[in-house]
């Protein structure tokens, strides 16, 4: 589980790198903040289905400005936060019934749902950095190993 918390604090680390970055571009482009967004309304949307709520109407492509943005960092952070003081190691063996945006039913393990929400984020945090890369920006720093170097 240790590990799993450690992917969730470089998770949030990343998207605060992110967000920063972003909020000090001029002009930045609707597709790169509608990527982040993207990472945002994922987490929310996994947060939901953990929490045993129904997520299926909750919208994971919406577009959102950087105020938006910057309000779910914070509040996935929390979020996530909260849920890693109640799980106990046992727990991520635990099956969590869920229906996608589709209504199509599944079941995963919290400690997969939990991966895959970190990996998510870090996929499209790559697509974010390339697209600055193709605007002639510097890409963001938001290797693992660069966040545990502290």
């Amino acid at each position: 589980m240790q590990t799993i918390q450690n992917m969730f604090d470089h998770l949030n680390w990343a998207n605060q790198n992110i967000l920063k970055t972003l909020q000090n571009i001029e002009g930045e482009s609707q597709k790169t903040i509608h990527l982040f967004s993207h990472i945002l309304l994922s987490e929310h949307i996994w947060f939901t289905r953990l929490k045993g709520l129904d997520s299926s109407s909750l919208a994971i492509w919406d577009k959102a400005s950087l105020e938006i943005c910057a309000e779910m960092v914070k509040q996935n952070h929390q979020n996530f936060y909260v849920l890693f003081s109640c799980i106990s190691d046992n727990d991520p063996n635990t099956l969590v019934f869920y229906k996608n945006s589709m209504g199509k039913e599944f079941q995963n393990t919290i400690g997969d749902i939990l991966t895959h929400i970190a990996l998510h984020g870090q996929y499209h945090r790559g697509q974010i950095n390339q697209r600055l890369r193709e605007n002639g920006l510097e890409p963001v720093n938001i290797d693992y190993i660069t966040f545990r170097r502290g």
